[in-house]
Order: structure tokens, then sequence, then C-alpha cells
């Protein structure tokens, strides 16, 4: 158990869990150091190991008695540090809490624990006519728990948006421990809207009601290839311009493809400079004309090879490539940082220009993965760990990237969450009355500031204190009544 945690608490915490859903082993610990972001390390205090939500209420309220923070954990999946732990606090993870609890195809809905990943969701509902649009890269172990603190996108979000625009109601676990429900029906504020997003800085969700998107009558997948990213974004524009939605629409540049080749052999045309996937879905008259609309846009822009996927095999080959990009640049490189941010589309190739300057100027590779359709960058910035100065170097042209989209009008995150990672440019985007704003909402729900606390913003304020500059240390930590997380 982690020396800071207070005498005590595994006692209580054992009194309303078995003793095998508790762990203070410090070998076992370390599984839970991290998460997607393995840059940021830190080892718990404690886990737990919860399967209802009384059990996560029951945990939440020992956290409070002894002024212990909590984090909540998914499958570990994030990719900003949302899910680092305290080292003098609980993590909570939910990845016992498995159960799809209802499907309710009359109403368009079903009703899942937090630990039900993303695709099982889909995989209940298949055969019903149904799915579950939002669809991150990593669906297949990625859990709704963590979708939701994240409010997390995926490759069709283009054509049926994020998280947030499929979750119907929440049972969560507030910040002192009471189990209570928001619905996208209840009158007044959109409680529901500000949970979806706000990475646990407001609670722990434990059951979520999820909308069901009929199943399309047609989908058609193609593939362009181009000698360069310049031409196929020039492509994404005219689809774009043209009127055309399509349920995705993602471009790779040569090294994405070449990470991508030597991971998964998905057999991208040779010689491309950067790929095109589009999926066009919907009624087959609409689809058809969609799909004779972006054959000629993109052999019009230089498209020197076009694939069209015959069947599901087909189509699963063309997006193995994309789906196992971020995973992929493991084969080329020792390391790499993921970011994610996002530009007007219309920037974008003013703003991947200066990516690939930076990325000469510094001497670091970078490939580039993204959602095309909304200008949501996720530039694979990668670098030799073993080589000195080369992570500092990574880090610098990383943040240079999330300065290029705020620069251009964007934002520093478009799906992965602000976390630990992002956390101080927030500045960049937002005035300090902006975040002051933001931290009152924070402290409506969480006055202790126990929940997550650390994340996303710059600077924590207490909860209570009058917004505004802040000068020399607060009253209340000087005190010693008061820790500044």
């Amino acid at each position: 158990m982690g020396t800071k945690t207070p005498d005590g608490l595994v006692r209580r915490l054992l009194e309303s869990l078995d003793h095998r859903a508790v762990i203070t082993d410090p070998v076992r610990l370390r599984t839970y150091e991290c998460d997607g972001l393995t840059h940021h390390r830190a080892t718990p205090g404690v886990v737990v190991l919860p399967e209802t939500a009384e059990q996560i209420a029951a945990v939440v309220r020992v956290c409070n008695e002894y002024g212990v923070p909590f984090v909540a954990r998914g499958a570990g999946t994030g990719l900003s540090g949302g899910a680092l732990p305290r080292t003098d606090g609980v993590l909570i993870v939910t990845s016992r809490m498995r159960r799809i609890l209802s499907v309710d195809v009359a109403d368009r809905r079903a009703v899942v624990e937090p630990g039900v990943t993303n695709l099982a969701i889909t995989e209940a509902v298949r055969d019903l006519g149904y799915y579950y649009a939002p669809d991150p890269s990593s669906q297949q172990v990625c859990t709704i728990g963590g979708n939701v603190a994240e409010n997390s996108g995926g490759a069709h979000c283009l054509k049926y948006g994020f998280t947030v625009n499929h979750v119907l109601a929440l049972e969560i676990v507030t910040p002192d421990g009471d189990i209570v429900e928001l619905s996208n029906t209840d009158p007044g504020y959109d409680l529901l809207g500000a949970f979806v997003g706000s990475e646990g800085t407001l609670g722990i969700a434990t059951k979520i009601t999820v909308r069901l998107t009929r199943a399309p009558e047609t989908v058609t997948t193609l593939l362009a290839a181009f000698d360069g990213i310049e031409q196929g974004g020039q492509a994404v524009s005219a689809i774009i311009g043209g009127g055309i939605v399509p349920a995705a629409i993602e471009m790779m540049d040569a090294l994405a493809i070449e990470a991508a080749e030597a991971a998964v052999a998905c057999a991208y045309p040779e010689g491309a400079g950067a790929v095109l996937i589009v999926e066009l879905d919907g009624p087959v008259p609409e689809v058809t004309h969609q799909f004779d609309e972006v054959t000629r846009i993109c052999r019009e822009n230089g498209a020197f090879e076009l694939r069209v996927a015959a069947d599901p095999a087909e189509r699963a080959a063309i997006w193995k490539g994309r789906k196992s990009a971020f995973a992929a640049v493991g084969r080329i490189s020792p390391a790499y940082i993921v970011q994610d941010g996002v530009v007007p589309r219309t920037a974008l190739p003013e703003v991947l220009a200066s990516i690939d300057r930076l990325s000469r100027e510094y001497g670091i590779r970078v490939a580039n993965v993204f959602h095309a359709g909304d200008g949501n960058l996720h530039p694979l910035v990668l670098f030799d760990d073993a080589e000195a100065g080369a992570g500092e170097r990574a880090e610098l042209v990383s943040g240079k990237i999330l300065d290029l989209c705020v620069e251009h009008g964007g934002s520093i995150t478009g799906e992965h969450g602000v976390g630990v990672d992002k956390s101080r440019y927030m500045p960049k985007m937002f005035s300090d009355n902006d975040l002051d704003t933001m931290q009152l909402v924070r402290c409506a729900f969480d006055p202790r500031g126990l929940s997550n606390p650390g994340k996303v913003f710059p600077t924590p304020r207490l909860c209570g204190e009058v917004p505004g500059v802040r000068k020399g240390v607060h009253p209340l930590v000087e005190s010693g009544q008061a820790e500044q997380f």
C-alpha cells in the first residue's frame, strides 16, 4: 500500500469489498500505474475492483471519510493520462462491471455497465439489425465507462457524432458517494451533457443507457491512393464541399502506411504517399449517387488507384491498416507520442505542411493519421527513448503541434481528452475567467476536489475560492487545512 495512504483505509474498504477485490501488493499495483499514455506513471496507493454501483458508492464514501482522492479506470486504453492514479489515493477499476443489463429494440436503447466493451454492444444487437455508432480504434477493448468519461469518438463520428450524442441516461456515483440518475429528458440544466466528457472529475458512471442505431441499408467502402497528402486533402475538401457527408473519411500519410504494412500487412497500394478511406452508408440510391461523386472527385484530384470493397471481408481489409495505426508505429519506432488536436478542415494543408517543417527542424519523425472530414488530427510523434534528448525533442514537437491547432482556430483535443497530458495547454485556448467558470461547475459536483484531481485544469482552485488571479500560497494550504492537488 502507498506510504501516503491513511492508516485504517484498507480495513474500511474491506468492510464493503471482498479481500480479492482490494489490491495492496506493490507488484500488482504496478499493473495500474498508467493508461495508454505510458510516459506518465504513478503507482496507486490502493486498487479496488468493485462489481456494483453500491460498492463504488461505499468506496467513495470511505475516501471522503479519510479525505483521500480517488480515480476511476476502465480498460486503461486512454491516451491523455486521464486515468493516471494517485500514489496517495484509491484507484477504482470498473472492469468487473461488464453486464449488458437490457436491450430495448422498440425504443432503440440498451442499458450497460461501465466495464462493457464498446464493440460488445454492437455484437449483442447486430442480429437484430442495430449497432452502437461511436467506434474508437480501440473499440475491441475500450469500455463504455471510459468512453463516457472522455466523450470518445471514432472514424464514424463525422456523420454520427460522439459518445455524448449516443448516451440517453446515466446512473452515477457522485463525488460524495450518492447514487443518482441523469437523463436527457431531465428539465433544467443539461447535467447529462456536462458529465459526458468530464474525465472523471464529476463522479463515476455506473450504468449507461445508450442509443442504438439502425444498421444502414447498404455500406460502400473505398480506398483512394494519392502521390501525396496534399492531393488527398484537396479531395477531402471537395467531397465535403460538394455536400456529401460520408459515414467516415480517414487519411494516412506515407509513414503511417509504412507502419501499418509492417504491423498487419494491409497491402495498401505500393508507392502511395497518402491513402484516403471513404465509407458511405444509407439507402442504396443515395449511396450509389455519392459513390459516383466521390470516385470522380478522387480521380480529379490525382488518385492513381481506387479500390472498392466487394464484401465485408474486403471492407475489413481496407480498415485493417487504419484501425491498427496507433499500435503499428511501434514496429518502426522504439517510442512514440500519440497526439490529438483539431483544426478547421480548410486549414489541413497548411497545418500538415507546418508539422512537416517541425519534423525536419527537430529531427523527429511524425506519422499522420487523421479523421480528415472534421479536421481531427492524430500525429504520431516518433522517437528513440534510448537517444539522449530525443524524448524532450519529441515532447517539444508534440506541444508545437497543439500550438498550431490553436493558432488555426482549432482545439487541443478532439476525442482523447485533456487528462494530465494536456492540462498545461488549456490556458492557450481559454482565459482565466473561462477556466474559473469551468471549475465552478467542478466544485458544484465535487466541493472537496477528491474526484480525479490534477486532471484537465492546469492550476486547480480550491472550491469556495473567489475566482481571479491567484497570488501567493492559498491561506488554507498554508495553514495545513487543505491540500493543493
